[in-house]
């Protein structure tokens, strides 16, 4: 079932793929139009998540940042489908990086944990490996059906970019660096674990909320040094990538300093332009269970 479900899809999203840009963003609206109006996916989830992170915002706001949010989603779906024929100097265009010189300055001493947040267009951030010599890799949660799994890993592969989940991250850091290899490891840190690995809690857009630390843990424990990744989105289908050092030496940092850094990136990223954060993800929905 799940390969005839991928045989199903697949030449749709070829076709929608290589659509000329003017057909392929009014897709985008018709897409938008059926998802807001219509299917309403998740729009309670949206206010809620935008009404407890902006508390004094008005309710007209509040609509029109919920609103402008489902316009990016569907963009940045589009977006993620338009990767399959999408060439290098396409994607170079359209995703710029602003101060690659800072990463390869700190590439030159130490292999680099990149972190991010379900920001802008996360997707193509692992075009920034076309930019360095030294080996990309991107952190990933298997998708359920193997299929589209391997059609992602596929895409990924196509910027020079190796994807590999959690389990074989340290295992691959550790294969690296005893090969003296230095790389680039990029990393979506801002999700949401569950109760049951609550065990680091800390403030996000103001409220308390369970973390994960393991890009911490990972930096502190191999040594890692750790960049922020802030991307801002120019206009439809272009952005923009700047590289904010957290640390050179993660052995050095005290315990919580990356993490805590990390989110007051991701915070004032958010506030700066709040509709393209992924306000469907139920990043809040353990507040107040922290134990006493």
């Amino acid at each position: 079932m799940q390969l005839l479900i991928f045989i199903f899809f697949y030449p749709f999203l070829w076709v929608i793929s290589i659509m000329p840009r003017p057909i392929f963003y009014l897709v985008s609206d018709v897409f938008f139009i059926k998802l807001y109006y219509f299917i309403g996916y998740r729009k309670k989830v949206v206010y809620d998540n935008l009404k407890m992170c902006f508390p004094n915002a008005s309710d007209s706001w509040l609509k029109q940042t919920r609103k402008a949010f489902y316009k990016h989603l569907c963009d940045l779906f589009m977006e993620m489908i338009l990767t399959m024929n999408l060439s290098k100097s396409g994607v170079k265009k359209r995703y710029q990086l602003q101060n690659l010189s800072e990463l390869q300055d700190i590439l030159k001493d130490s292999s680099v944990l990149l972190v991010c947040s379900h920001y802008a267009n996360w997707e193509w951030n692992v075009s920034i490996n076309n930019y360095i010599e030294e080996a990309g890799y991107a952190v990933y949660q298997k998708i359920g059906n193997p299929y589209f799994d391997r059609w992602i890993k596929k895409l990924r592969n196509r910027w020079n970019t190796t994807p590999i989940t959690q389990a074989e991250t340290i295992k691959t850091v550790i294969e690296n660096e005893k090969k003296g290899l230095k790389a680039v490891y990029g990393m979506v840190a801002d999700q949401s674990p569950p109760m049951s690995k609550a065990k680091d809690w800390a403030s996000f857009m103001g409220i308390e909320v369970p973390v994960y630390t393991g890009a911490e843990t990972l930096a502190r424990k191999l040594d890692l040094a750790v960049v922020f990744l802030k991307v801002s989105k120019v206009k439809r289908g272009v952005f923009q990538a700047r590289f904010i050092p957290i640390t050179r030496s993660g052995k050095e940092t005290a315990a919580g300093d990356i993490t805590r850094q990390f989110l007051d990136l991701a915070e004032s990223q958010i506030k700066e332009q709040p509709a393209h954060y992924l306000w469907t993800h139920k990043r809040w929905k353990h507040r107040g269970k922290k134990p006493v």
